[in-house]
């Protein structure tokens, strides 16, 4: 049987097991785009669980599936981290209040996830994840009614996920032209695979740091350090090191503490077997890097004048201060005082200004590149002082995380409106009517968004070939509703052809956002393109959007 120590162990082997491989997950995605890809939302899910269940030292092991399935539900991103959310729901509810649970139990609770997942997606795929967690459940289920014993169980679910996963070509063409295997599945087959170390053997795979990861680690250690102190400076140079300790030196690193307090303040010491990390303000940073020395070899040094960077930021700051967007951003929740509000998705500061000016009371930072969580969703949808909330994704990869928010809110409704770009959730604000009731609200906003074309210029992200086209990593890509049509190599050509190739005789309305990547002046130079093969008839706006990722984003109405 399975208590809630082993449950526990096991759920965070398998988060560690997928954030250690979110990279290589990423890399099975087909479309190039570069965005909030499967392994990354699915280990950012995961992370959410592994936050929760670190604190836990509870041995029930139905608490230990409720904490870890909460948790992931508001960590949830992108479609395969909400789907994943809902299997660990799904399991939860299998395992409730149960003090141990055998294999037949963690068969069925799996069962009641994958029925979850099925019924959230309006239109189930097989050759995805559903599968794999299907068949996954299937084969778990016969094993347990021939032995209930845990290993054998979940060995048979694991085995069913790894066989579902390689047929995903077969079931899905677009995977098989490609010659890889879905995404999703993949993802799942690495949680299966973690959670099974620990059943079996009791070994938690551990998550492996990148080199990335591990300097972004000391950046953050040092910060913190450097936090722990008064904003006064009393010394010039801010001085931090890694010492890799010589096994021959038995002194004790005290003593250098002891030695940096005598020519600084703010000393921060931090020992292990193999290395030494300090943190100390000084005047003098030559000494204090010669006393380390006696200590072992430097593995890095930084130094920094804390008087100069004290300047500089103070005049970025008032910079920041000067040019910033007057944007709300959730707050302590709101009591739902008026009748109708409007929450947003976009990326770039312009985005925000402009969804904000036609009324959205906050705008959640995110898009394609960063998918926002549930949670992120709902903080902001309670902030919002409305007995009614609509809320605008603006990308198909955000709508189901958006959508988990209905169940979590009881003091309002929440309407999910499914927009899918960036031009449909401005179409969708700007036909709100202000007379108009929140259903007749509803069937404008929806009406609106379906009227408009979208077109995406970007960079290809990796090789591929898509929709008949090679692709390699670099080329711009022009997207017009979400399917391929040119590749090109500069982005304001690809600009002018694709938004040319729009334009219909019913034409009204072009409007250009340009992104961080794009100047002024070559946005002006792709408007004027477009101008001069275009009737005079037809209005076109430019707009600064400073999103990312996107060299422009096109709406034609």
């Amino acid at each position: 049987m399975i208590n809630g120590i082993t449950l526990r162990d096991a759920i965070l082997s398998g988060a560690n097991n997928i954030c250690k491989s979110k990279k290589s997950v990423d890399e099975l995605n087909i479309f190039p785009v570069p965005d909030g890809d499967t392994g990354t939302n699915m280990s950012m899910t995961m992370t959410a669980a592994i936050r929760e269940l670190e604190k836990n030292e509870d041995a029930v092991a139905g608490h230990v599936a409720h904490r870890a399935a909460s948790a992931m539900l508001r960590g949830a991103r992108g479609n395969s981290g909400v789907i994943l959310s809902l299997l660990f729901r799904g399991f939860s509810k299998g395992l409730e209040d149960m003090a141990t649970v055998s294999g037949e139990d963690l068969a069925n609770a799996l069962g009641l996830g994958v029925d979850a997942a099925y019924k959230a997606v309006m239109t189930p795929t097989e050759g995805t994840i559903l599968t794999v967690a299907r068949v996954a459940y299937e084969k778990g289920r016969a094993a347990a009614a021939i032995d209930s014993d845990p290993v054998y169980v979940w060995s048979a679910i694991c085995m069913g996920a790894a066989a579902a996963l390689e047929e995903t070509p077969e079931l899905l063409p677009v995977l098989k032209k490609a010659g890889v295997v879905d995404a999703g599945g993949k993802g799942l087959c690495l949680i299966f695979d973690g959670m099974m170390s620990v059943f079996k053997d009791g070994v938690m795979i551990e998550m492996e740091k990148t080199e990335e990861e591990k300097a972004d680690e000391t950046a953050e250690f040092f910060r913190n350090a450097a936090a722990e102190f008064d904003q006064e400076i009393n010394f010039t140079y801010c001085t931090e090191f890694i010492v890799g300790r010589d096994p021959e030196v038995t002194r004790d690193p005290m003593e250098l503490r002891a030695y940096l307090e005598t020519i600084g303040d703010c000393v921060v010491v931090v020992d292990d077997e193999e290395i030494i990390k300090v943190h100390v303000h000084t005047e003098n940073p030559g000494n204090a890097l010669q006393e380390a020395l006696t200590f072992g070899q430097l593995l890095t040094v930084k130094i920094e004048n804390m008087k100069e960077q004290h300047r500089k930021a103070a005049e970025e700051n008032q910079q920041a201060k000067a040019q910033a967007p007057s944007l709300p951003t959730p707050a302590e929740p709101a009591e739902p005082t008026e009748e109708l509000g409007f929450v947003s998705v976009a990326a770039g500061d312009g985005l925000r200004t402009l969804f904000t000016d036609l009324g959205c009371s906050y705008v959640v930072s995110g898009g394609q590149t960063m998918n926002p969580s549930t949670e992120d969703i709902l903080a902001a949808v309670l902030a919002t002082p409305a007995k009614k909330v609509f809320v605008l994704p603006n990308n198909k990869n955000i709508i189901m995380a958006a959508e988990q928010t209905i169940p979590l809110v009881t003091d309002r409704e929440v309407v999910v409106l499914p927009t899918r770009t960036i031009p449909q959730g401005l179409s969708a604000m700007l036909a709100v009517d202000p007379d108009a009731s929140p259903e007749e609200n509803r069937q404008l906003m929806m009406d609106a968004a379906g009227a408009v074309s979208t077109g995406l210029v970007t960079f290809a992200a990796r090789d591929s070939e898509f929709g008949g086209h090679r692709i390699r990593q670099g080329d711009i890509m022009g997207l017009r509703n979400g399917k391929l049509d040119y590749i090109e190599k500069d982005p304001i050509h690809a600009c002018s052809k694709l938004t040319r190739s729009m334009v219909s005789r019913n034409t009204s309305f072009i409007t250009l956002i340009y992104g961080s990547e794009i100047t002024e002046a070559q946005a002006e130079d792709a408007c004027r393109r477009i101008k001069s093969k275009i009737s005079d008839d037809i209005e076109v706006t430019l707009i600064n959007g400073g999103q990312p990722v996107y060299y422009f984003i096109i709406s034609v109405e």
